[in-house]
């Protein structure tokens, strides 16, 4: 496939992955994406997971058309793109390798390789010329690890994002780009606001006509609606308008009070999506945690503490830095409900997360009394949310 006239995607599709890093659920599969650079000399731009490694190199082998390439460049050191650096240059013997310092000494980590004159460590804003084209490196530390830079060519006006701008999902299945970025996104690089926002600084002052990422399509066209979802994700604003519900329920009352303020909230106009934390992914409840600006906990009381699928949520959710959000709780318990409490407690470091005036507690099972409470929580979360 070509990217532009001089740029070929050498990369590959899995579906033989179920979970993506052993935890993420990928119905869908996966991309490993990899590019081939043709000029006076020539560049490979990564590599891919080690299972597809005679698959690429074939596809690499075809880009060439018999050249030799001269650098193999590596932006990034998680496996799922750098498994087949041993591989490429037994192939290429005379390739070198370009990449960050820390890099280097992740390869020697991973692979037992001391590349001596064939590496080529990449200065932040140093570059190396192909002949008509010039590749930039901008340093990318913690996007989500320490050793990642994203690579610029300054004649095409492409940016090789590395892991930024990727998503779940094979190339060859069609879905909704958002849906898998955003999962990806809050799934792997939500801890790293700070640092993504500080890379589309850096991208703001490079004219980006493409971005080519290592996990998804590679972005030609709307590139301002792409910039601007990870501006937002990254600084931890509201997405879209509504109320994420993520509810843990043992005999089924706290359920019904979650999926009550849910067709409260529906009847008020309000968005509202809920997630049984028991059954549900959790990185797509994650996502809409991230996604939506109010958030509700509905937990039964556990050993004296919180239910045991909401203490995974809510640390998933604190991991990635959550903050800027409206919370409500609802907790259940027969003799000491303490859900709510506890659930509050482990948001107080958070930044800037406002709770609820309405806390709803159910005593064993939902009541009269209960409902209207939960009518009462509905309108408080209604209040300036719409859909």
């Amino acid at each position: 496939m070509k990217v532009t006239e001089d740029i070929l995607y050498v990369g590959v599709n899995d579906h033989q992955v179920d979970l993506f890093e052993g935890q993420y659920p990928v119905p869908n599969g996966m991309s490993y994406n990899s590019y081939v650079i043709l000029d006076e000399k020539i560049a490979v731009m990564d590599t891919v997971d080690q299972a597809f490694g005679q698959q690429w190199m074939d596809r690499v082998e075809e880009a060439l058309k018999g050249r030799m390439p001269d650098y193999l460049v590596i932006q990034h050191m998680e496996p799922d793109h750098s498994a087949n650096i041993p591989f490429f240059l037994q192939r290429y013997p005379e390739a070198k390798v370009v990449a960050t310092p820390p890099a280097f000494k992740m390869i020697q980590q991973f692979f037992g390789l001391d590349l001596g004159e064939k590496a080529v460590a990449a200065a932040n804003g140093g570059e190396i010329s192909l002949g008509g084209h010039t590749l930039q490196f901008v340093y990318a530390p913690m996007v989500h690890w320490p050793e990642v830079m994203m690579t610029y060519d300054k004649k095409d006006k492409v940016l090789f994002s590395a892991d930024g701008f990727g998503k779940f999902g094979a190339l060859d299945v069609e879905e909704d780009w958002a849906d898998g970025a955003r999962r990806y996104y809050f799934g792997i690089v939500g801890k790293y606001g700070v640092q993504v926002q500080n890379v589309l600084k850096k991208a703001a002052g490079l004219d980006i006509q493409v971005i080519c990422p290592l996990h998804g399509p590679v972005l030609s066209e709307n590139l301002e609606y792409y910039l601007n979802l990870y501006d937002i994700w990254s600084s931890y604003e509201v997405e879209s308008e509504g109320v994420a519900i993520a509810y843990a329920s043992i005999y089924g009352h706290t359920r019904e009070a979650a999926l009550y303020l849910a067709e409260l909230l529906e009847q008020k106009g309000v968005k509202a999506v809920t997630h049984d934390l028991a059954r549900t992914d959790m990185s797509v409840a994650v996502e809409n945690a991230f996604r939506y600006g109010k958030l509700v906990l509905a937990s039964s009381t556990y050993n004296a503490g919180v239910n045991p699928f909401m203490n995974d949520f809510i640390t998933r959710l604190l991991e990635r830095n959550y903050q800027k959000r409206t919370i409500a709780l609802i907790d259940n318990g027969s003799w000491a409900p303490v859900a709510a409490k506890t659930m509050r407690g482990m948001f107080e470091k958070s930044k800037e997360i406002t709770f609820t005036e309405n806390t709803v507690t159910l005593l064993s099972a939902m009541k009269p009394e209960n409902k209207l409470q939960l009518e009462a929580l509905a309108e408080e979360l209604s209040r300036s949310t719409c859909n």
